[in-house]
């Protein structure tokens, strides 16, 4: 397991200096305020129908398919 690990790692080192990445611009993240108070999620009573599952045996006809392969000439 520990080898396994160790290939992965070494794999992903490999792949990612398979490319150059240079940063273009310095990025910020934005400013963000929330206030709240109170609030009250809503109730609900749900009745569901009753569902019965189960299984039956049934023959099913397949149609036979003939396939002619065309003639090479």
């Amino acid at each position: 397991m520990n080898n396994a690990i160790k290939i992965l790692i070494g794999v992903s080192c490999l792949s990612a200096t398979a490319c150059n990445v240079e940063k273009t611009k310095e990025g910020q993240m934005p400013d963000v305020n929330v206030t709240t108070t109170g609030g009250q999620l809503p109730e609900y009573n749900v009745e569901t129908p009753t569902v019965n599952i189960g299984t039956e045996n049934k023959v099913v006809e397949v149609p036979t398919v003939e396939v002619t392969p065309a003639n090479k000439n």
